[in-house]
């Protein structure tokens, strides 16, 4: 198993939307580095639910990856904004997984917080201009973040 963060403005999709929807894909990445990321989710796989563009920013909840990668639909409807009318339907540029909420954090991690955080250090998160939606964390860094609110990972409910 791997850990992520995932970065969602709450506006769009907040911890609590995926709470009260339990399940939802996560798609609108129009970046290569973050798609590639988004590609390497598994199946059972914990992300860290960060609310970017908030007040306070940062970690707000735990996920579960439960679908793997596969078409972001959005990129074939000229409706939606995250439209590419250059992806080719028979090889699709862009992907989503779904996701599905595990643990609301009782307090939001805010990036202030994440700084101050050895284990946070060499994190791209942390550093100016990051724009990424998806990045890899360490499993020190996962169990960091549980820590500044009192938790473990043997608090998180089993798949």
């Amino acid at each position: 198993m791997r850990h992520w963060l995932l970065k969602s403005e709450p506006d769009v999709l907040g911890y609590a939307d995926l709470v009260r929807v339990g399940r939802e894909p996560w798609n609108g990445v129009r970046n290569y580095q973050a798609r590639n990321f988004l590609r390497e989710l598994r199946v059972g796989d914990l992300c860290l639910f960060h609310h970017s563009r908030a007040r306070p920013t940062g970690v707000a909840g735990v996920a579960r990856v439960v679908r793997e990668a596969y078409p972001d639909d959005l990129q074939f409807d000229p409706a939606s904004a995250y439209f590419d009318p250059t992806s080719p339907p028979d090889n699709p540029r862009w992907s989503m997984v779904d996701v599905a909420p595990v643990l609301a954090l009782p307090a939001v991690v805010t990036l202030e917080t994440l700084r101050t955080l050895p284990e946070w250090q060499d994190s791209p998160l942390i550093r100016k201009g990051n724009r990424l939606s998806v990045l890899p964390v360490t499993p020190e860094q996962f169990r960091a973040v549980l820590a500044v609110v009192g938790l473990s990972v043997d608090d998180l409910p089993p798949a």
